[in-house]
């Protein structure tokens, strides 16, 4: 895995650049793609039975002690320090700059969603790949896929799936599941699918033990990954402060912000050393809310001070140790804005300026009822993205989303360099995780 260090360091460079890299000398450069499919195809099943409910979608043990070195003889002449070797960064940007300059609109639009395999291909229950989610992502060519317990039936299924959707696609997805343990576990809860199914956060909180954490994340990156996801929704940085908000409960580590921030830490180090993409969730903050926002709107009261003295504290931890995504909630908090958090220009602002954020931004689902009660899918999908969010979580009407952002693109409401900044920090997070090769 190419180390996150890279990304950042290529999306540093591009948004420095102010975008001018998309210039028309790129546009000259073919740039080649061969993604003929060499999985076998199958065909697609349309079960009877529903899918599931949307859901919303660390420190590392301390390295082994080294023997320290003898000291020299003698004062060593002082040297000039050396320029550090940015070939590689260097070399990242290019390409991804490249790559991006080869897309149409159409497609770079595409990939700011990430949608279910129902929403993708229009099928009841996807438990297969073949000719129908080929046909599909020809026609909508996405940046990710979320897929649940309905989705995944055993082992061998999936690891066909995923395999034979990754191939149909032109750019590599973003394949990804909810897999926190306790009662958020998509694959885990399966014993057919040989994923360990870990306790409750919670649990672990309550024993504050980084490395059994650190561990839960590496067993988590190794299991996943052999079955093809690439993205875990993981973890829940949110700090409860209400004891009557039962949409987080034992999803948080803890109610103490330090306990919570160590075990984010450790737990993000563990599933990003083992090259799965970690994802914290929910900002700005979902333990101070009573209302679960699957079922209309949630809202906190809490403060910008209190959210800073507890809640943004594991958040910190999370970016701190490298977290390639973070997911922003549907709670309003008037404190800092009367839309919901995912749609707000100031919310996505603290995340960006106060923590320092830089990475790729997604909002929760929005097929949760705080979105889907006051907006229409192109609606949030327009909201979302000119906030500053980089790509939108299972949109309700896919293709109204796509649609709603093409027009804002048409009549000035979006401009291209919003969205190729966004399309950047995707591609950026691809190439640095392996995806995008």
């Amino acid at each position: 895995m190419r180390t996150l260090r890279i990304v950042i360091s290529v999306i540093l460079i591009l948004v420095s650049l102010g975008l001018l890299a998309f210039s028309a000398a790129f546009l000259f450069h073919a740039f080649p793609r061969d993604t003929a499919s060499k999985a076998q195809d199958t065909t697609q099943e349309v079960p009877d039975t529903p899918a599931d409910e949307p859901e919303t979608a660390e420190e590392s043990p301390a390295p082994a002690p080294t023997q320290p070195e003898p000291e020299p003889e003698e004062e060593p002449a002082a040297e000039e320090p050396s320029e550090p070797d940015t070939t590689d960064t260097d070399d990242a940007a290019a390409y991804i700059q490249e790559y991006l300059a080869a897309m149409t609109t159409e497609e770079k639009v595409w990939q700011l969603f990430i949608t279910t395999p129902e929403g993708l291909t229009g099928v009841t229950t996807a438990t297969q790949a073949g000719e129908t989610t080929r046909a599909a992502l020809a026609e909508r060519p996405v940046g990710g896929i979320c897929y649940f317990a309905a989705n995944l039936v055993d082992r061998t299924q999936t690891m066909a799936m995923l395999e034979n959707t990754q191939s149909y696609a032109k750019t590599p997805l973003f394949l990804g599941v909810d897999e926190e343990g306790g009662r958020v576990s998509r694959a885990g809860s399966n014993e057919a699918m040989g994923v360990t199914h870990f306790e409750a956060a919670a649990t672990y909180g309550a024993r504050a033990d980084m490395a059994e954490v650190y561990q839960v994340g590496s067993t988590l990156a190794s299991e996943l990954s052999a079955l093809g996801f690439n993205v875990d929704f993981a973890p829940v940085a949110d700090v409860v402060t209400n004891p009557n908000n039962t949409e987080i409960g034992d999803r948080s580590y803890s109610d103490d912000p330090q306990v919570a921030a160590a075990m984010v830490s450790a737990m993000v180090d563990g599933l990003q050393r083992g090259g799965m993409v970690s994802c914290l969730k929910h900002f700005p903050g979902h333990g101070s809310t009573e209302t679960d926002s699957h079922q209309g709107k949630s809202v906190s009261n809490r403060t910008v001070e209190e959210l800073e003295s507890c809640e943004w504290i594991p958040f910190q931890a999370g970016i701190d140790k490298g977290a390639a995504m973070v997911m922003v909630s549907h709670l309003t908090n008037e404190n800092l804005s009367d839309l919901p958090a995912d749609l707000s220009p100031e919310v996505i602002g603290y995340l960006r300026g106060e923590l320092g954020f830089d990475g790729l931004i997604v909002t929760d689902s929005h097929q949760m009822g705080a979105i889907t009660d006051y907006y229409t899918s192109g609606e949030a999908a327009v909201l979302a993205l000119k906030a500053g969010v980089d790509m939108v979580l299972m949109p309700m009407d896919l293709q109204d989303a796509f649609d709603g952002v093409m027009d804002a693109l048409e009549d000035g409401t979006l401009t291209q360099a919003r969205i190729d900044e966004s399309v950047l920090r995707i591609l950026a997070v691809k190439y640095s995780f392996g995806i995008l090769a």
